[in-house]
């Protein structure tokens, strides 16, 4: 396996259990994840993981190493992993049944860390009986996966209900969007480059566009999806996250509250979008038939098997009532079957305010300076810049871009969003874990967006698959002067 970084602190001896463990995103995510840190000797030897199903646990291994073994991972990798997981037949909502898995931990010192991998609903039954089951005691902790809840009063409930168990310092809040490379490295680039912390504000920035593009449509995931939508799926966690990471003050220090406080603030700066002011700051949109990688594909409504308003792609032109950011407009955009997988923050600087190459060329257009920032794929970070085109002809500018890819840069493999944060909950650091007021100020701002869309923009816009949306987006930026930038 290529090298990779050396760990900051040793990960504790732990019992990791995965609630869901037969479910989409531990096969495809977790599994792997967990497979690699084991391989690159990164847990302790007598730690275990432990799947929780409700069906056959033999078949649920079976499962496991089928997919692993997709993942292109050496069979010797998977037999050494297989030999720490084990599996306890447990119904979330049947109490009795947590005696399996109490019986499977045994009276261990060891860490336990419950990482709740199902949908929302599940979460409250699950630490309670936790707790029945005396299992939330010593220093256990309890993994949430999004999306916390389908609203604020939602997100409140599950809150509440964990906190009667749980103390928020043993209470992660999962977003694997937190755990990229190049957004922890947002961080860096600003608060450890005095070229860019100068001219992070309204002074130089013209405008920003976060992007998270999909190309892939329903899926498996059409019994969750249909109902929740873009705004619920995306812009609440994932997209908001980026830009609380993009627009923060800077923290005192790195510790995990210091940082989290920042994000607070910002998600409490977002001027709220109310009422039929929704029709003219956001978009919505859903995916009609179209093409995706060179084949034809069928619209949102001929996947789900009926007719939906649900939308699948999601744009808003929202701003940030600080000093910092005064009159800066951020554009927000997400959506399935767009034409390419892309999710990056493109910070687009001023103008020249004045350009002395007029007096050369009349016609001659300088292109503003832009940062972007690239999540996936291909993480890495560019920044465009006018160049002068060789030759000692006539004078002429062209804009290039410097360009800094991670795969290229560093000679070393990094560790994927998952790896990161199941090792950091094993570590007990929550700095790229959500708290509870953070969620909760993320909901305060899109409840009345949801409202707006229920009472004023019922029908989202239709689009073709394999398309950057609806027209709609597109003047949604445009008639302000600026372009999205694809």
């Amino acid at each position: 396996m290529q090298h990779v970084l050396p760990e900051r602190t040793p990960v504790p001896d732990f019992d990791l259990v995965i609630f869901g463990a037969s479910g989409d995103l531990a096969l495809r995510k977790l599994f792997p994840a967990l497979t690699r840190r084991d391989a690159e000797g990164v847990f302790p030897a007598t730690s275990r993981v432990i799947g929780v199903v409700r069906g056959d646990p033999e078949e649920s291994r079976a499962k496991v190493e089928e997919w692993l073994k997709s993942e292109k991972i050496s069979q010797e990798e998977i037999d050494a992993f297989l030999q720490r997981l084990t599996f306890a037949q447990v119904d979330a909502r049947q109490p009795e049944t947590f005696a399996n898995l109490k019986q499977v931990l045994g009276k261990s010192q060891r860490i336990r860390a419950f990482y709740l991998s199902t949908p929302p609903d599940l979460f409250i039954p699950i630490c309670r009986n936790l707790a029945a089951a005396g299992l939330l005691d010593g220093d256990s902790r309890v993994v949430l996966e999004k999306p916390l809840g389908k609203d604020g009063r939602s997100a409140r409930e599950i809150n509440d209900a964990v906190a009667e168990v749980l103390p928020e310092s043993r209470t992660y809040r999962i977003d694997h969007y937190l755990g990229k490379e190049t957004v922890q490295n947002l961080l860096v680039l600003r608060f450890a480059n005095t070229l860019f912390e100068r001219s992070w504000s309204y002074r130089d920035v013209d405008h920003v566009q976060i992007t998270c593009a999909e190309t892939v449509g329903l899926e498996a995931r059409a019994g969750y999806y249909d109902g929740v939508g873009a705004l619920r799926d995306m812009v609440q966690n994932h997209v908001l996250q980026l830009l609380c990471l993009f627009a923060l003050e800077p923290p005192n220090t790195l510790s995990a509250d210091a940082v989290r406080d920042e994000k607070v603030r910002i998600l409490r700066a977002l001027r709220p979008i109310v009422g039929p002011d929704v029709v003219q700051k956001t978009v919505r949109g859903q995916y009609a038939p179209g093409s995706s990688d060179g084949a034809p594909v069928p619209g949102y409504g001929e996947e789900l098997g009926r007719e939906s308003g649900t939308e699948t792609f999601a744009a808003i032109r929202c701003e940030l009532d600080t000093w910092r950011w005064a009159g800066v407009p951020i554009y927000l955009r997400t959506g399935k079957r767009m034409s390419e997988r892309r999710s990056e923050i493109v910070v687009t600087f001023k103008r020249v305010p004045h350009s002395i190459f007029r007096s050369v060329d009349p016609a001659m257009t300088l292109e503003p300076n832009r940062l972007v920032i690239r999540l996936q794929p291909n993480e890495g970070v560019t920044l465009q810049m006018m160049m002068k085109v060789p030759g000692s002809g006539r004078l002429k500018l062209v804009p290039r871009e410097l360009d800094l890819k991670y795969e290229t840069a560093f000679e070393m493999r990094s560790p994927d969003a998952y790896e990161r944060l199941l090792t950091d909950v094993l570590r007990g650091d929550q700095t790229l874990f959500m708290r509870r007021d953070e969620v909760e100020a993320a909901w305060a701002w899109i409840d009345p967006i949801i409202e707006g869309w229920r009472d004023f923009y019922p029908k989202p816009h239709r689009y073709a698959s394999g398309s950057w949306g609806p027209s709609q987006s597109v003047g949604l930026i445009e008639r302000e002067g600026r372009s999205w930038l694809d």
